[in-house]
């Protein structure tokens, strides 16, 4: 049985990816400080081994018996990315790289990482793996770091692939209200208007976090000469959108009767831009999604009316930080 590590297994992505593996018969090992909660893996936590350790300082241990690792351990995106960047380059870079490293002294055949489409910044016309990378903020300039120092390792006996991923959305164990489709049916289900930073121009790739999901089993899955030092965007051509065209989309599909409004936030404009061409991904692992912020949008706006799920602080990850920092009377993380 092949058994997988998941650092940061039990955030937005991984407790979606993490019962999909299990569901695949693979043995699932989760590397987490859980700063959110362990709820996201209640429904699986008999069935996997938790190491409640920081990327930083677990030891080696963790690793033993691991034949892959998925590694998504990371200050989540670009806002939060700016509250330490200090701290952000300490975790989102060396603290990977540790791990990387520390894979393939101990034998792990295959190191699969977590990167993001933010690498490319702010740019004009269709993005491809080859095309130069432009980041912006503190925690997309350590995904191009992180990239580059992981894939350098690559070798014969051990396999780096970076998957860079759309902006992710949809419903998860580990709800999160700061990512654009997600934040936007929320803001409906709340007061039935949207809020947009800047004239809503800007143009963004995105992807349902059960897709990305699955795009990370389709390279774990994969034969070794395909993936091997390569880097692919994950997402689909057909889901690249300006902000405002997204709005409406959303606007549409939440089930409410009455007209969405949409605000606009010039004071607070969105530097970053870009469209990407996700045909690699596609031609070289078949990878299709099966979801579109239509529904994603749809599921969060009912499971919210329904009940099941609230609006939490920790759904926030910002705030959520913010407040931690705050009751411990100390830097949490960092």
């Amino acid at each position: 049985m092949t058994t997988v590590l998941v650092t940061g297994g039990a955030g937005y992505i991984g407790s979606t990816l993490v019962p999909m593996l299990l569901g695949r018969g693979y043995k699932v090992k989760v590397l987490d400080l859980c700063l959110y909660g362990e709820k996201s893996l209640d429904a699986v936590s008999d069935r996997i081994t938790l190491i409640k350790k920081d990327t930083r300082f677990v030891g080696a241990a963790a690793l033993d018996g691991v034949d892959a690792v998925v590694d998504m351990a990371a200050i989540s995106n670009d806002p939060t990315g700016d509250l330490d960047p200090v701290a952000t380059y300490d975790i989102n870079w060396l603290g990977r790289v540790r791990i990387a490293n520390m894979a393939k002294r101990g034998g792990v055949k295959r190191y699969i990482l977590a990167s993001s489409c933010s690498v490319y910044g702010f740019q004009d016309g269709m993005l491809k793996e080859t095309s130069p990378t432009n980041p912006i903020t503190a925690y997309a300039k350590c995904n191009v770091l992180w990239e580059k120092d992981t894939l350098n390792l690559s070798g014969k006996r051990f396999s780096v692939t970076a998957l860079r991923q759309a902006t992710v959305y949809g419903l998860s164990k580990r709800m999160r209200f700061d990512l654009a489709v997600n934040t936007m049916a929320l803001s409906c289900f709340k007061g039935n208007s949207i809020t947009i930073d800047g004239d809503g121009s800007q143009w963004r790739p995105f992807v349902h976090v059960k897709d990305t999901s699955m795009a990370f089993i389709a390279a774990l899955e994969s034969e070794e000469e395909k993936v091997k030092g390569e880097t692919f965007n994950v997402g689909s051509n057909r889901q690249n959108y300006q902000i405002m065209e997204l709005a409406g989309i959303v606007g549409a599909n939440v089930g409410s009767a009455e007209m969405v409004k949409i605000n606009f936030n010039m004071a607070n404009r969105d530097t970053r831009s870009y469209k990407v061409s996700f045909d690699k991904v596609r031609q070289v692992l078949g990878f299709r999604p099966k979801y579109t912020p239509a529904n994603g949008a749809a599921e969060i706006y009912h499971a919210l009316e329904s009940g099941a799920i609230k609006d939490e602080l920790r759904m926030h990850t910002v705030n959520w930080l913010k407040q931690l920092n705050g009751k411990s009377g100390r830097e949490v993380i960092w």
